[in-house]
This record gives structure tokens, sequence and C-alpha cells, in this order.
């Protein structure tokens, strides 16, 4: 007889940890899974909550990482360009006071040097940016005692599911004892175990919910401040980029203005080089010119006046009511009907 009981009772057992088995939670990617047997339904959903709140909360919080490496490499690269432009910058000062000629490489040199020096001040400020508003406020979450404290409680509420497990199977043999031995040492020892089993699982509800909340806040907390930090970074490099480009324009414009303007000076010519027997001929200006320099000559339309150079570059000499300088050889037009060859010793 004692061993047919023995063998229900081990029957029994089997049955109940099958049942265990079947209803156990499935592996979860966050807090420790758990083979503890769902007690009701609204436990089971919060346990199938507080798992997706566990990955997600690590799923943000290594995107949080990605953020703040990407943002990292952006200041040593930052850093890196610094480092170049100054080098390049006093390239071209040292080139300034080593160069004799005064001609548009020069003056570019010294254009870019400058225009350097202030895209390297946009950039020490793009990255004061990153570090104030996207580096310190993001590292701040990743380590802060917020996000670990819920997840502490998480791993809790999964070690009491644990150890609910092992109360339930130490109810169910003092149950099958129970029912082999129906005396009152027995009895006592199940009313124990059901009372302890109904203490973790109430605490177990508490714990919970307590848990669950907590994640819940990160996750919001996680999901505001990347999203902010990601708007943050995008604008200081908007307007870190749109500055260099700004600055860049600027030194381009004057470079092209410097060596459109070397290019359309009147030449220089050395008065030895002028011949003593030069042809002056009378011509009358068909268009006004304002002189840009003092070496050129201001003109108004039927203004006439005595030409005693004529360049092969398109530029003219000449005087012109007592003052001489150089002018558009094609804002003038010579006038028929004075000899080429006669040299006029005056202007009227």
């Amino acid at each position: 007889m004692d061993a047919l009981r023995k063998q229900a009772s081990k029957f029994r057992e089997q049955v109940a940890k099958q049942q265990q088995a079947v209803i156990k939670q499935f592996t979860s990617s966050g807090y420790e899974s758990s083979d503890v047997m769902v007690t009701d339904e609204a436990e089971l959903q919060r346990h199938q909550q507080l798992e997706k709140l566990y990955s997600s909360t690590r799923t943000g919080k290594n995107f949080q990482r990605d953020v703040l490496r990407a943002a990292e490499g952006f200041m040593a690269n930052g850093l890196k360009q610094i480092e170049i432009g100054m080098k390049l910058a006093e390239d071209c000062r040292k080139y300034g006071v080593e160069c004799n000629d005064n001609g548009m490489l020069l003056k570019a040199a010294s254009l870019y040097a400058s225009a350097r020096a202030h895209v390297e001040k946009e950039q020490e400020e793009f990255n004061r940016t990153l570090s104030s508003q996207v580096l310190e406020p993001l590292r701040s979450m990743v380590t802060g005692a917020p996000l670990e404290d819920a997840r502490h409680l998480a791993q809790r509420y999964s070690r009491m599911r644990h150890e609910a497990e092992q109360q339930a199977a130490e109810v169910s043999r003092r149950q099958a004892k129970s029912r082999e031995a129906p005396i009152i040492e027995n009895s006592a020892k199940l009313q124990v175990a059901e009372s302890k089993m109904h203490e973790i699982r109430a605490n177990m509800v508490v714990l919970g919910k307590e848990a669950t909340a907590a994640l819940a806040a990160i996750e919001s907390q996680q999901q505001r401040m990347t999203l902010q930090r990601l708007i943050a970074m995008v604008e200081a490099e908007r307007l870190y980029h749109r500055r260099v480009a700004e600055i860049l324009d600027d030194v381009e414009a004057q470079m092209l203005a410097e060596k459109q303007r070397k290019e359309s000076a009147p030449p220089v010519v050395s008065p030895e080089s002028s011949s003593e027997k030069a042809l002056y001929f009378l011509a009358e200006a068909i268009h006004a010119f304002t002189a840009g320099s003092e070496k050129e000559l201001s003109l108004s339309v039927g203004d006439y006046v005595v030409v005693r150079q004529v360049t092969p570059v398109g530029w003219s000499e000449g005087e012109c009511g007592g003052k001489a300088g150089w002018f558009p050889s094609a804002f003038v037009e010579r006038r028929q009907g004075i000899p080429s060859n006669k040299v006029i010793a005056e202007v009227f």
C-alpha cells in the first residue's frame, strides 16, 4: 500500500512539473528569463511588459552610446582639421614674409590665412556645442543612477519569480505529503508553505508595478532626450557648415576680385621703355570712364584726349584737361583729319 502511495505521489509531482513546463515563460532578451509558474493573467502581462521595457531601455541605451561615439568622432575630426588648418595658415603667413613679390598669389595667401583663422573659431565653437548639448547630457543619462536603479528593480522582480517557482514546488510537495499522511505536522507545514507563497506573490505584485513604472518612465525619458540631442547635433552641424561656407564664399570673392583688379589694371610702363619719338594723336571719348586709382584718367563723353601710348592689353595713356593717366582704349575714338605723325605739344 505504501508503495502505491509513493508511486502516486511521484506521478503527481511529474504532472505538476509538466504543467509548469507548459506554462513557463519564454526566453527573454532583457532581464533574466524565468521558469516561474504563471499565477494569473495580470502577473503574466506584467512580466511580459517588463521584458519589453527592459529590452527597449537596453536598446535605447546602446543607441545613445552610438550617438555619443559619433559626436566624439566629429570632435576628434574637428580637432584634426584645426591642426591642419593652423599649419596651412602659418605656411601662408610664412610665404607672405619670405616672398618679395607683391602679386596676386601673395594677396590670396594672406586672405586664405585670415579665413582659416575664422574657420578654426567656428570649428572650436562647433566642438563646444557638441560637448555641452550632446555629449554631456547623453553621457549623464547613460551612466546615471535612474536607469540602473530601474533595471535593478526589474532584476529583483525576476529573482522573486524564481523564488516563487521554488516555493510553488514546495507547496506541491507539502500538499502531496498531506494527502499521503494527513497528520497535523504535515498540515502545519503545508500552511506555512502556502502562507509564504502568498507573501511572495503579494511582494511580486508590488515590486512588479514599481519596476514597470520605473522602466516606462526611463524609456520615455530616453526617447525624448535622444531625439532632442539628435536635433541639437544636426542644428549645430548645419550652423557650422553654413558659417564656414559664408567664410569661404567671402574669401573666394575677395580672391577673384583681386585677380580681376590685377588683370584689368593699366600696365606699368617704365619711362626708359617708351620711345622719345613716340607719335601722339588726338582722340575723342565715346564712353564715360571713372578712374579707379591715381594712375587712371577719368573721361566724359566728348572729351578730347591726347593719346601718348597704346598698349596691346587694351589700355592707353594720355592727357585731358591738364590731367594724365590710363584709360581703356575702347572708350576713345581717334579723330580723323589730324596727321598721325604730328606731335601735339599741348592740350587745348
